[in-house]
């Protein structure tokens, strides 16, 4: 076991509540001791003195050890099939009804008897409620087939009540899943760790995704709705399970009931950004018949001035009359220049999260890196619509050239999965360069920062546009 990657896992901030905890918890314990001999030795001055201070220790321990443990307990829930939680309306209920039955106990009055039975009464009643509402409840989803990062997308959710006489209430619909089966650069951690740890730390955390609130849902019926959602980011979102909790009637308990689900990836394409200063380079880069280049076939792509080395037979004689200048015809190629957008040569990122916060599921976001990915989305878009061949190519991988629908899918899908560059790919861009035609147009989406396309700047159908 490695340790000091043992005490990366530690934070600073544990350290502080550990010793803060101890320190706390030790010395309650001590005060508590010392108002019971006090008790016993017949110093009740010490005594009182010891035991105000005991208050202000359960104090200290109520304001800094209770909550960071009831934060990851209910994060560690989360995870957990656990078929009910206390709220905090129920823990102070709980609370309530030991202290009354302490009391009623102690004093033996009927009158507190009476409102401690009201009390677990009422426990008792919003528990099988509560427990009667989600059961015999299903649910289906249906996801569009293309969802962007950062723009809302519908989703047609249907829950039914199996039930033949018991309506559900205030229920709330949520689809668990995950964003990658392992951690972030897992193979640190296995490596440092024994497996049945590795194993535990390396699982990704579900991430649970609220789809709405059913107040009403009446026996043997089913209701429809239709709601909006959006991602953050680009990616992929692995559905698990679906979950349905209701803290129904009073809110003492969250009840929740798991319902298995056909696993199903989503992926996230790209968010769609355009920059105001590449709104030129699209409106050219989207035009048929701006992609056009000269050639020997029979579409005219232009008039210029005519020069020596020209052929006669090529002089427009009415654009010479009209102009008074010689001008002569220019035409395309017989096939349309193909577009390829080359993504690379990012700096790594600089805020790298560190091994505790992989393993809670945060991700690093490269700025750079993002806003070319997403401006490449929109440029794929943008050349799909006006039915120009394109391909696409992050780093060292690669797409072949295409034009279709299908084939903007399987680049969008290229792009909402590739990684942060985590260094710059030595010689990526001269390889790719190489592979291009002499006909090609391409595009360099790079770091402003690295100077990547320098050595390839004499290239004539080049565009570099830096992040």
């Amino acid at each position: 076991m490695d340790v000091r990657l043992l005490l990366k896992l530690v934070s600073k901030q544990d350290l502080r509540n550990f010793a803060v905890g101890t320190f706390v918890v030790l010395g309650g314990l001590a005060l508590a001791a010392l108002t019971l001999y006090a008790h016993e030795a017949s110093r009740s001055r010490l005594a009182a003195v010891a035991a105000g201070l005991s208050l202000v220790f359960i104090l200290l321990i109520l304001l800094f050890v209770i909550p960071p443990l009831a934060k990851k307990a209910s994060r560690e829930a989360s995870q957990l099939n656990l078929p009910f939680e206390f709220t905090l309306g129920g823990s102070v209920m709980a609370v309530l009804i030991i202290v009354v039955g302490f009391s009623a106990w102690n004093t033996g009055n009927n009158l507190l008897f009476i409102v401690l039975s009201v009390m677990l009464a009422a426990l008792t009643v919003g528990f099988i409620a509560g427990w009667l509402t989600l059961r015999k409840l299903d649910i289906r989803l249906r996801f569009p087939e293309t969802i962007y990062a950062a723009e809302p997308f519908p989703i047609t959710l249907e829950i039914s009540n199996r039930k033949w006489i018991v309506p559900a209430f205030s229920v709330v619909a949520e689809v668990r899943g995950k964003e990658r089966e392992k951690i972030a650069d897992a193979e640190e951690v296995s490596e440092a760790f024994p497996a049945f740890i590795s194993k535990r730390l390396l699982a990704a955390p579900h991430t649970n995704l609220t789809l709405d609130h059913f107040a009403y849902i009446p026996a043997r019926d089913s209701i429809e709705r239709r709601v909006s959602h959006k991602f953050a980011a680009r990616g992929r979102f692995k559905i698990t399970d679906f979950e349905l909790s209701t803290g129904f009637p009073f809110g003492f308990f969250r009840h929740r009931r798991r319902l298995a689900a056909n696993e199903a990836d989503i992926l996230i394409f790209p968010r769609r950004t355009v920059r105001r200063q590449e709104d030129e380079i699209l409106s050219t880069l989207g035009s048929r018949e701006a992609l056009k280049t000269r050639g020997s076939g029979d579409d005219l792509l232009f008039l210029r001035n005519y020069e020596a080395a020209d052929d006669i037979r090529r002089i427009d004689w009415k654009a010479t009359a009209r102009t008074q200048r010689i001008m002569v015809r220019e035409f395309a190629a017989e096939t349309d220049a193909r577009v390829r957008i080359l993504i690379g040569g990012f700096l790594p990122a600089a805020d790298v999260p560190s091994l505790r916060e992989r393993i809670e599921g945060k991700t690093a976001l490269h700025p750079e890196f993002e806003a070319a990915i997403s401006f490449a989305a929109a440029l794929l878009s943008d050349l799909e619509s006006a039915g120009v061949e394109f391909s696409v190519a992050v780093g060292n991988e690669d797409l072949v050239l295409g034009g279709s629908k299908a084939h903007l899918f399987s680049c969008l899908s290229a792009l909402a999965l590739a990684e942060t560059p985590k260094s710059i790919e030595p010689g990526w861009l001269e390889k790719r360069m190489a592979e291009t035609g002499p006909n090609d147009v391409v595009v360099v989406l790079t770091s402003a920062r690295s100077g990547a396309a320098a050595a390839s700047a004499t290239h004539s159908g080049l565009k570099t546009i830096t992040f």
